[in-house]
Formats: structure tokens, C-alpha cells, sequence
């Protein structure tokens, strides 16, 4: 249970023991967390010097309604000595200053330091290990492309809802209206001292007030707002990658609208970049200079707002194309850290949590 993010309840199961009178045996008494000199100080920040390596990964997670900020060793690959620092907050003074109590020379060491967009990250590992290269992860920065598409896709989504109420407003109006003429020409049959025919009725069947408001459909069996909804994940991946229902749903959404078409297209050739193997950062900035110019002709102020972004982290983002370094091992240690979290259903002690997460990955 020491060397695996297990709960003490989920071997209750297997061994038939009271699952809660372990779990706090295995705290109380079992563990080594009675003595664990770093209880007391868990907001003060977790540190394990020896984990220390050239190539380092920084990242945020939230555990117990706190933010705190992860340092992990890269070449542990997630398992154990993967955690060098656990640090309560996102403030660069706090994180550095704790940081800072490791060895200078151990911090002088590392050379490279990846992490996502965070401006905090940055100035935490300037501050912390001033001889470190900064990689921003790719990963990262696609996603901000896709939010500039995602934010064209929810401003085509909003005025399809607003154009679908308009729409049954005015049905139910309409539906108003006709109900109004039947009771008029009852009315005035009445009046005239006409019988109401018994025979069969000719014509099409009334419509009644209760009658459902129908949208329209588009030729692959979705309404508008349907296909708006369900393009969000495929808009975010290589056009390879659709199936061909994906690619039926494209069509119709890019003849309707053609600037989605041309956000889509325009993100995609970022990605382009990143994905040809051949490039080194030379050859990845000129790439990126003539991505630039097609964006400059665009009139998409969504996509000018990645491409700002963009060259604001250029230098540090082309870094990426020397060893192809990225914050997959951060993320992954973040989601095993949250997959435990998740078997605890919730986090109670968070020193102990942090014990057994020191005690599995540290």
C-alpha cells in the first residue's frame, strides 16, 4: 500500500476487514506519518531536494479547496522520485522563497524547466533556477487555439438559441392566432343558426394550442444548435482524425459559416507546425512568421488574440523544437495525484494525503 495510490477502505473488500478501523491504524500506527517531520509544515511546502534533476516540470493543482503548485523530476516519468516540491499557492515570492531553501547548487543545475501559458510559473522558475531554459508546452498553446475557435463557436451558438426562441414565439403566436379564427367562425355559425357538420371533415387536421414546436432539421438529421453543440471536440482535432460524420456535420456548419471554416483552417496550420517532425526552431520560426501574415489578412479578432499570445511566449515556445520537450509528465502526475483523490472520495487530512502521495510518487 506504500508503493501503490490505494486506499486503505479499498482493501477491505479484498481481505474482509473493517475498511474505516484500518484506515485509521495504517494512519495512527502502521505508517510512518506519526513521525513524518513534514506534517506540521505541509503549508510551508513540501520539499525533497534529492529528486532534483536537469529537466524539471512545473504545474497547479487544486486539493482541498487550495491551489498548490507541483515541481516534478521529468526523467522519473510519474513514478517513484517524481515529486521534488509541493508548495501551497501560485504567489512567485512564496513558491520561490520555498523553493529556495534547496541547495543553490542543486538549483543551479537543472536546465530545463517545462511548463503551460502561466505567466506565475515563469516568474517562479526565473526566481528559483536562474540557469534553466523555459519550454512553454505545445500542448498548451494549441489549446489556447482552440479557444479562439471555441469562442466563435459559442458566438454562432448563441445567436442559433436566440434565433430558435424567436422562432417558437412566433409558432406559438401563430398557434394563438389560428385559435382565434376557429372560435370567430364558430362564433358566427352559430349566430347564422348552422349546425355543426357530423360527416367526415375535409381538409388538414387543425393545429391546437399544445402543438409541439418542431426546428429545422439540416440534411444530416441535426438541428442547428445540435450541430453547434456537437462540433465542439472535433473542432479541436486534425481534420484526419474526423469520421465521416464529423466531416458531413463540417460541411454543412462551414457553408453556413464561412468564418468558422477559415478559424478552423487557420489553427489547423499551427498545428501543422508543430507536428512536422523536420523542424528545428530556425526553421519553426519562419513557419511561424508566415502564419503570422495569414492572420494579419484575417479579419477574425478571436484568432489575432492566440496569435498575440503567441509572440508574446514565442522564444520560449520554439524552444519546444530543440529536444521536443513538453508537460505531459506533469499533467499525468496531476492526474494520478487527482485519480487518488477521487478513490478517497475527497480529501479530509491533507497532510496525510500528501504523506501518501510523498510516500507513492516522492
Amino acid at each position: 500500500m506504500d508503493n501503490e495510490p490505494v486506499t486503505a477502505k479499498s482493501l477491505s473488500w479484498t481481505y474482509m476487514i473493517q475498511g474505516n478501523t484500518f484506515a485509521r491504524a495504517d494512519k495512527d500506527t502502521l505508517s510512518d506519518f506519526p513521525t513524518w517531520v513534514k506534517k506540521e509544515n505541509v503549508d510551508d511546502g513540501i520539499l525533497i531536494a534529492k529528486n532534483l534533476g536537469p529537466r524539471l516540470g512545473i504545474d497547479e493543482s487544486e486539493f482541498g479547496h487550495e491551489v498548490y503548485t507541483i515541481l516534478h523530476n521529468k526523467d522519473a516519468h510519474g513514478k517513484k522520485g517524481a515529486i521534488v516540491a509541493i508548495v501551497k499557492g501560485t504567489d512567485p515570492e512564496t513558491v520561490a522563497k520555498a523553493l529556495r531553501k534547496m541547495p543553490q547548487k542543486d538549483r543551479e543545475a537543472v536546465g530545463l524547466v517545462s511548463m503551460d501559458l502561466s505567466d506565475s510559473m515563469r516568474s517562479i522558475v526565473r526566481m528559483a533556477f536562474p540557469n534553466a531554459m523555459v519550454v512553454r508546452d505545445c500542448f498548451h498553446v494549441m489549446k489556447r487555439g482552440g479557444e479562439g475557435i471555441e469562442e466563435l463557436r459559442m458566438k454562432y451558438k448563441r445567436e442559433a438559441v436566440k434565433d430558435v426562441n424567436r422562432q417558437k414565439a412566433e409558432f406559438k403566436k401563430h398557434l394563438e392566432q389560428l385559435a382565434k379564427q376557429r372560435k370567430y367562425y364558430r362564433n358566427s355559425r352559430k349566430k347564422q343558426g348552422k349546425k355543426r357538420c357530423k360527416g367526415k371533415r375535409r381538409g388538414r387536421k387543425p393545429m391546437r394550442l399544445n402543438t409541439r414546436f418542431e426546428p429545422k432539421r439540416l440534411s444530416n438529421g441535426e438541428t442547428l444548435v445540435e450541430a453547434l453543440t456537437r462540433c465542439k471536440k472535433q473542432l479541436g482535432r486534425s481534420y484526419g482524425d474526423w469520421s465521416i460524420n464529423q466531416k458531413k456535420r463540417a460541411r454543412i456548419l462551414f457553408r453556413l459559416f464561412p468564418k468558422l471554416k477559415e478559424a478552423y483552417w487557420l489553427i489547423n496550420d499551427l498545428r501543422a507546425i508543430f507536428r512536422t517532425k523536420s523542424n528545428t526552431k530556425a526553421t519553426a520560426k519562419k513557419a511561424l512568421e508566415g502564419w503570422y501574415k495569414k492572420v494579419t489578412k484575417s479579419t477574425l479578432r478571436e484568432i489575432k488574440s492566440v496569435k498575440q499570445s503567441i509572440q508574446h511566449y514565442e522564444d520560449e515556445i520554439l524552444n519546444y523544437f530543440i529536444n521536443r520537450d513538453t508537460n505531459a509528465s506533469a499533467e499525468s502526475l496531476n492526474s494520478k495525484m487527482k485519480a487518488f483523490r477521487s478513490c478517497l472520495k475527497g480529501i479530509r487530512d491533507i497532510p496525510f494525503f500528501f504523506y501518501r502521495c510523498v510516500t507513492v510518487f516522492g
